[in-house]
């Protein structure tokens, strides 16, 4: 039984269970008061528990906060375990293994003044730390001070309460590859600029940065290159500030800090999105927002920690893309662009790798934030414009990482699912999915590897040279099906339009009909040999053929025909979870964390912390067995997410594992982004209401849901009966409410009839 504090407002009811009581939370009032931001921090290189930091930001914010427990440059930038805080850094890190840019950190510090990161660091506990969205606070048991921290989108508000003190200081660490910072007495103000990045920049990138004091300094120095100085200006390696003062028992520092890829005077400009709110102002600003945002969809009829769980997985799915671009001094949306280097005018998103997130990510974005993703897709075209192709992995700009070319599929389904009103040029976005389909990028993971290859033989051949050919295959095949989809709906000529038909089935050239199982292929037309259906990597992409056979998301019924029919595909995927779960690490000469994860799960061959196989689940829907897609489905939630640090089972990666959680929380999931259909789970919740951008509300009931009850036997759609394993994007975007009569026996005979079963290109 989980106490709940009565900070939490929320009405509880008490449900009687075979294992006795439990408490269900019956409405969230606040469900920013649910988030977790530290699920997922207890994480390592070795094994990933979310590889996550506790991102202190508001939705999709330029700038987020964190404590930084790591060590200058190291991607696990803040990790449960530690004890020791370095500083609390402004990041803008994705992922561990993409690393940080544009980062610099804020330390308070008493006594001797200790300005380097091993010297500076503080012991720390999580019994005196608040870790919320919107709002951070910790006690440096070292220093006797408390720093508080609210962030806006661009800026943020520190509060330090120091003790009673004549060396009180404040660092202001700008780190190393080349920064600057300037002490302005005068003003109570450091500026400067930090340029340490981890790659995807222009040759003048830079992160301007502004702090204001709301108290005058006694003492000025700067440091450089390990050595401190009395100068107020220093520009090296690295460089940074100190200023301090003396203090009384609990007494209270504010400052003010903001920052601007373009400039100093944007970096002002950007602090005006404080203004003259104090600090509790801005903090509970960002939890109203916060709440406006999480309360767009609410759950109701779940315990605590599913509550938690749902609310986490909410937060991480708002954070990106990030906006990164900013408003000029007549209110213009500008942006430093990180592929050429100018400052243009127009929207600006970045850190998203769309290998992860075309899956379940963008699909959310479209049916809750539609009009963000326009924005979005503006941003898209910018950077077409700009650099000549579309991100596959943007860091700011372009990153060489990961396989396919599925910004296909994030443009498509954007355009193919809304119905707002702000207009973006898809015209020009759909040159750039044409350019990127038939062309290799400058990068190996920009355009497409081994497109001539494709184009020519349907497939990216295993032995001349190309990595991972057999997913990038696969991948290339769903995004020509995107591109197909695009074509059609923007009226292209009938021969394009086939072309991108014709190659979507490209799949079909790596399916084995011995073992069943995707394979690679060499270019005399030879499958590769030796096959070892348990081997990562090597024609795969961190996975292996069992996870990467069922990426064929377009035309899950021509997969199926491939294997044979209905029963030896369910044989298939019914494998995925019987077999054991062993491996085949050779490719990569060590076991990754990927591996491990899978290992440890107790799933057989379903690897749910990567992203390959995440759909997997709900393809049962498509041979006529829709009660194991509900089963399954059920269990990854059950068992695969916790509110906890080790509450992810893999990499979280920028809101995609979370989005599934989200989705199939709700009862449905996008296994095909492209075209209009969710197809069926089982709903987690008692209720959960949607309510949609353009005024709508979707309401999914499931009064009889329980542990037990996971299966669906009956669903009314607007009151009618429904069969059908799928919902309509464009029905739901109506207004619809969903009624499901939940049962603890599967129901054998919902779902099973051919005209019940979701699209496949093949029976279009």
């Amino acid at each position: 039984m989980k106490k709940i504090w009565t900070n939490v407002i929320a009405l509880m009811t008490v449900a009687l269970t075979v294992n006795g009581q439990s408490y269900l939370v019956e409405k969230v009032e606040d469900p920013v008061d649910f988030v977790k931001p530290l699920m997922g921090t207890d994480s390592k290189p070795s094994m990933s528990n979310g590889n996550v930091y506790p991102a202190i930001a508001l939705p999709w914010g330029m700038n987020f906060w964190t404590p930084q427990t790591g060590k200058m440059g190291d991607g696990w930038a803040y990790t449960y375990n530690a004890d020791k805080i370095r500083g609390f850094k402004q990041t803008h890190q994705p992922s561990p293994w993409m690393n940080d840019y544009g980062q610099f950190a804020i330390m308070p510090v008493t006594g001797d003044l200790k300005f380097k990161e091993d010297e500076r660091a503080s012991w720390f506990s999580h019994k005196s730390e608040i870790v919320q969205p919107h709002y951070y606070s910790v006690y440096l048991a070292d220093f006797d001070v408390t720093t508080e921290i609210a962030p806006t989108e661009r800026a943020a508000r520190f509060r330090f309460t120091f003790p009673e003190n004549d060396h009180s200081y404040v660092v202001l660490d700008a780190l190393d590859r080349g920064s600057y910072v300037k002490v302005i007495p005068d003003e109570n103000k450091i500026i400067g600029y930090t340029t340490k990045n981890s790659g995807g920049v222009p040759d003048n990138f830079k992160n301007y940065f502004v702090m204001e004091f709301d108290k005058a300094f006694t003492i000025n120095k700067t440091f450089k290159d390990g050595e401190l100085q009395d100068a107020l200006e220093a520009e090296s390696n690295h460089v940074g500030a100190v200023i301090g003062f003396s203090t009384e028992k609990g007494e209270v520092v504010n400052a003010r800090v903001a920052s601007s890829f373009i400039s100093y005077e944007q970096a002002m400009l950007n602090l005006k999105e404080i203004g003259n709110d104090d600090f509790e102002t801005v903090k509970e600003k960002g939890r109203d927002i916060w709440n406006e945002e999480l309360g767009r969809i609410k759950a109701e009829g779940g315990t605590v920690d599913q509550m938690e769980t749902f609310y986490s997985c909410l937060y991480r799915s708002l954070l990106f893309p990030r906006k990164f671009f900013e408003y000029d001094a007549d209110g213009n949306v500008v942006h430093y662009s990180p592929y050429n280097g100018e400052v243009l005018p127009g929207y600006m998103f970045t850190d998203t790798g769309f290998w992860d997130t075309f899956r379940s990510l963008f699909p959310f974005l479209n049916l809750m934030y539609p009009e963000l993703n326009a924005q979005m897709q503006e941003g898209l075209a910018n950077a077409y414009k700009e650099s000549g192709w579309l991100p596959e992995w943007a860091s700011p700009g372009l990153r060489s990482v990961m396989v396919g070319n599925n910004s296909a599929s994030v443009v498509a389904d954007a355009y193919l699912k809304y119905e707002g009103d702000y207009d973006y040029d898809i015209e020009t976005l759909y040159e750039a999915l044409i350019n990127g389909a038939n062309n290799a990028g400058p990068l190996t993971a920009v355009g497409r590897a081994g497109a001539e290859y494709y184009k020519e033989l349907g497939y990216v051949p295993y032995d001349v040279g190309i990595n991972e050919n057999a997913a990038r295959t696969l991948e290339y095949a769903y995004d020509d099906f995107t591109i197909y989809q695009l074509a059609k709906a923007l009226g292209k000529p009938k021969a394009e339009v086939e072309l991108y038909k014709e190659r979507s089935l490209n799949y079909k050239k790596l399916f084995d009909p011995e073992t069943k199982l995707m394979r690679g292929k060499n270019k005399n037309g030879e499958f590769m040999a030796p096959f070892n259906p348990f081997k990562w990597g090597d024609a795969f992409t961190e996975g292996n053929s069992w996870h990467y056979t069922w990426s064929v998301f377009h035309d899950i019924n021509g997969l199926m025909e491939l294997m044979g029919g209905k029963d030896a595909f369910v044989g298939q995927l019914d494998k995925v979870f019987s077999l054991p779960p062993v491996f085949d690490e050779s490719y990569y000469g060590g076991v990754i964390h990927e591996i491990r994860e899978m290992q440890i799960a107790n799933m057989g061959q379903y690897a749910h912390g990567n992203q390959p196989i995440q759909h997997m689940i709900y393809l049962y829907n498509f041979a006529g067995q829709p009660w194991k897609a509900q089963y399954w489905a059920r269990e990854t939630m059950n068992r695969m997410y916790r509110p906890t640090p080790d509450g992810y089972c893999g990499d979280e990666d920028n809101g995609q594992t979370s989005a599934w959680y989200v989705f199939s929380a709700m009862g449905f999931y996008p296994v095909c982004p492209g075209t209009d259909q969710y197809v069926l789970g089982t709903p987690l919740f008692k209720k959960i209401t949607l309510d949609l951008q353009n005024g709508n509300e979707v309401i999914i009931n499931a009064p009889k849901n329980s542990p037990e009850n996971k299966y669906i036997d009956g669903l009314k759609v607007n009151g009618k009966k429904y069969s059908k394993n799928w919902l309509s994007h464009k029905e739901l975007l109506k207004g619809a409410q969903l009624d499901f009569d939940m049962s603890a026996s599967p129901n054998k005979k919902r779902g099973t009839k051919e005209e019940d079963f979701p699209y496949s290109l093949s029976t279009e």
